[in-house]
């Protein structure tokens, strides 16, 4: 069982820059593949990011490609994602979310078991 909670988010003009922070308790984290998802109003829940329990072979979601970076430092049981050149269609609230297994290339969130409360994200023009 984990349990993920996020932190970061914010208020940002388009240009600008923020990271976000997974924090994850209980056991297991270690072996997870950690996926980062957004969801803005009205639309569908989407991926943005995983990387795998060994940090490599990270898939992100074209939008973001070149912008995002995720990381994940196993000692601290915290995965993170920086983001940079934000724009407002980057407006939403951003999900960390975990799943067994290594392949980060799974991205529906149909196979991800745990989810954190979500952190909200805008940025403006």
């Amino acid at each position: 069982q984990v349990q993920l909670v996020e932190s970061g988010g914010g208020l940002v003009q388009a240009g600008g820059s923020l990271r976000l922070s997974c924090a994850a308790s209980g056991h297991g984290f270690s072996s997870y593949t950690m996926g980062w998802f957004r969801q803005a109003p009205r639309k569908e829940r989407e991926f943005v990011a995983a990387i795998p329990w060994s940090g490599g072979s990270t898939s992100y979601a074209d939008s973001v490609k070149g912008r995002f970076t995720s990381t994940r430092d196993n000692a601290k049981n915290t995965m993170y994602l920086q983001m940079n050149n934000l724009k407002t269609e980057d407006t939403a609230v951003y999900y960390c979310a975990g799943k067994s297994g290594s392949n980060a290339f799974n991205t529906s969130p149909t196979f991800y078991r745990y989810w954190g409360q979500g952190t909200q994200v805008t940025v403006s023009s």
